[in-house]
């Protein structure tokens, strides 16, 4: 009998799909580059399963059903595409090809365009949930050529997480590279929530001085909020483990942190595209900025800088905190669904937002409970521009409104960097601003490079140029827009 599906890639996620298609009765075909690892993996962890294990690429292909569904769990990039250049003189008509890293969504595209002129048809799917959710129901998010999803859909919905309704987090997003698109923008979204857990743990532990033991506690507090998520539940848990020496573990970790490029991807897409996503991007520099360690060091000593502890009630602020809290992080989702719809129009994708949210409930690293109330929001309005315009996020914003002023200008006024809050009420601030003073701006632009303006008093779309000088004349330059 022979394969379902093939997986090349025995890493710690190609192992534990291949383990999680083995449990809901799928034959895969396992294959590594390095093929000591097969014969490791069907004497380990595959041991007494169905799994099959292959020595080759053709052996691979021989081993499967036709049409042949072979997925990639390999790093991004030149090996993806080395890979197929080798799989597809062994394929047939119809086969199918899944890339189930995080590769750049622009990739997906041409990949899916070369093949399918190949007569091979393409899935870039990404995959969210770690080790655990590859193992026990992962988030899958596939896009590309539309005409493979029938073959995969069964394999993909049954192993992919579930929602408390039993719906599995997996569906069709789009074609070319909409499915490695929406997961780049889970990933910056990521990016953001996790710096906003930071921004509150350094809060609580620099300016209100609370022990680890006591921030455990208020994390798993607010695990029961409308917080409930899964970064906010291993927060707890981080912060309550320990050392051998009895210490918490957390505080000897160097802070420096790394990335993979994902969170970048989306700032620049973003502004490619012109969306103000300033929350996700911020989250990236201040990664970079802890990176800088040693430059760190020494200017905290050139600045005898330190952080003032934060007066009053403590409670109280841990609540003003929490709101605080919340509110960036529906800012930091409406950011990242105002991208998604830009790229999504943009490449006539024909976006399901709410079935997006749907594919994040369960699963992946971001899941939480309000993105069931993110899914509501697009099904009571699919126009829906901004998250924070839907009745539900508006009244949770504008309620935590006073508190997240409170607590960003405390984190000034006492030297807390907070820059993914600060960014977040920043954005609000100005995208419900009737009038900015970009008017200024656009004075000054056409004063020293002639770029003309709108008026308030004229038509839109009609340019002025004023000779502010006297000596400028009245050639204006080229109008355009970012």
């Amino acid at each position: 009998m022979k394969g379902d599906i093939g997986v090349i890639g025995l890493a710690v996620m190609g192992q534990n799909l291949i383990l999680n298609m083995n449990d809901h009765g799928f034959k895969v075909v396992a294959y590594n580059r390095t093929t000591q690892k097969v014969d490791d993996f069907l004497n380990g962890a595959a041991k007494g399963t169905n799994i099959i294990g292959a020595h080759s690429l053709p052996d691979l292909v021989n081993k499967l059903e036709k049409p042949r569904k072979i997925m990639m769990m390999v790093r991004a990039g030149q090996v993806v595409d080395d890979f197929i250049a080798q799989l597809v003189p062994l394929l047939d008509e119809g086969d199918i090809i899944i890339d189930g890293g995080n590769a750049n969504y622009a990739d997906t595209t041409r990949r899916t365009h070369e093949l399918a002129a190949k007569g091979i048809r393409f899935i870039g799917a990404g995959v969210s949930g770690g080790e655990e959710g590859a193992r026990f129901g992962p988030s899958i998010m596939p896009g590309g050529d539309g005409r493979a999803w029938p073959q995969v859909k069964p394999i993909f919905q049954a192993i992919a997480a579930k929602t408390p309704q039993g719906e599995p987090c997996c569906d069709w997003v789009g074609r070319d590279g909409a499915g490695h698109f929406v997961k780049m923008v889970h990933n910056g979204i990521e990016y953001g929530d996790m710096q906003l857990i930071c921004e509150a743990y350094q809060f609580m532990k620099d300016g209100l001085g609370l022990s680890y033991d006591e921030m455990h506690r208020i994390f798993s507090e607010w695990n029961k909020t409308e917080l409930d998520s899964y970064l906010i539940e291993i927060t707890a848990a981080i912060l309550a483990y320990t050392d051998e020496d009895g210490a918490p573990l957390v505080k000897k970790i160097l802070d420096t942190a790394g990335q993979k490029g994902t969170g970048k991807w989306t700032g620049i897409n973003a502004l490619d595209l012109g969306i103000p996503l300033t929350l996700i991007t911020e989250a990236v520099f201040a990664r970079c900025v802890s990176a800088l360690k040693q430059q760190r060091v020494a200017n905290a000593k050139l600045f005898s800088s330190r952080i003032a502890p934060v007066g009053g009630d403590k409670d109280e602020w841990v609540e003003a905190l929490r709101q605080a809290l919340l509110a960036s992080k529906i800012i930091s989702y409406a950011q990242g669904f105002m991208l998604i719809r830009e790229a999504g129009e943009a490449n006539d994708w024909g976006l399901d937002y709410g079935n997006t949210a749907l594919l994040w409930r369960e699963g992946c690293i971001i899941r939480s409970a309000f993105l069931g109330n993110i899914r509501d929001a697009y099904e009571n309005d699919p126009d829906l521009v901004f998250l924070g315009a839907d009745p539900y996020f508006k009244g949770v914003l504008e309620s935590c409104l006073p508190a997240w002023r409170k607590v960003v200008a405390k984190a000034v006024e006492s030297g807390i960097a907070m820059p993914c809050m600060a960014a977040a009420i920043t954005f609000l601030d100005g995208y419900t601003t009737e009038r900015l003073p970009a008017n200024l701006l656009q004075a000054q632009r056409d004063y020293f490079g002639a770029h003309t303006y709108e008026r308030t008093d004229k038509p839109r779309g009609v340019f002025f140029h004023t000779d502010w000088t006297g000596s400028g004349g009245d050639t204006a330059s080229t109008t355009y827009d970012v």
